[in-house]
């Protein structure tokens, strides 16, 4: 079964510089530990895979820090050579649920942590991509249409298209109303717009082998999620 969640956090007094990480706040979907104070967080736990994705004004040294120490105390270990820049970090962990990676990326005045497990299932093949590229699957929960521009590419959702992602988490199976692209891997900046509105742009990072749904939430804002 599959949750996700959606919340919004008071807006925070302090600068990413001043902030300082508080006691860990699991995340109550999938169990995975979130840096407070957060700004804004999504879940989703699903047959396939735990994933938790965190906004905060904190410095991305600070929020690097939390994690390899939050994550030591449930015994999972680091794998391979870290990635770590002054804005951005990718650090891979063995865990006994699967692998799971950890992807941080410092943005204007906040730190955007992911953090996914993999769980040992195997995965139908409707959910997974093309060997090397990302698989990137559109909805939009608004009762407007919405335009999303990424990577040169024009994407039109009409109200309420696509809104579930996949009809069924189990095995991907894609919503028949939904959109869908093929991406190589890196770092993609995405333009959303809605009836017209003003665009509002995000940048995420994508790796290859990975599905991302890119859902256009309720207050208009574009909300990248790792499905597998």
């Amino acid at each position: 079964m599959s949750r996700e969640q959606h919340r919004q956090a008071p807006a925070l007094s302090a600068p990413a510089a001043e902030a300082s990480v508080e006691a860990a706040s699991d995340d109550l979907a999938t169990g995975l530990p979130r840096p407070k104070p957060w700004l804004l967080t999504t879940a989703r736990n699903s047959p396939l895979i735990e994933a938790v994705r965190v906004e905060t004004a904190l410095g991305l040294a600070a929020v690097l820090s939390f994690y390899r120490g939050a994550l030591g105390k449930r015994g999972w270990t680091e794998n391979g050579v870290p990635v770590v820049e002054p804005d951005r970090a990718m650090v891979a962990f063995t865990t006994s649920s699967g692998p799971a990676l950890l992807r941080l990326i410092r943005q204007h005045d906040r730190t955007v942590a992911g953090l996914l497990v993999r769980k040992s299932a195997a995965a139908n093949a409707e959910l997974q991509p093309a060997q090397g590229q990302v698989r990137l699957l559109f909805g939009n929960t608004t009762d407007e249409t919405a335009v999303i521009t990424i990577n040169e590419q024009t994407i039109k959702l009409d109200a309420r298209a696509g809104r579930h992602l996949t009809d069924a988490p189990a095995t991907g199976r894609r919503s028949p109303d939904g959109a869908e692209i093929n991406l190589p891997p890196g770092m993609y900046k995405v333009a959303l717009q809605i009836a017209g509105g003003a665009a509002q742009t995000l940048e995420f990072a994508v790796a290859a082998d990975e599905t991302w749904g890119l859902l256009v939430g309720p207050d208009g804002v574009a909300l990248p999620m790792r499905l597998y």
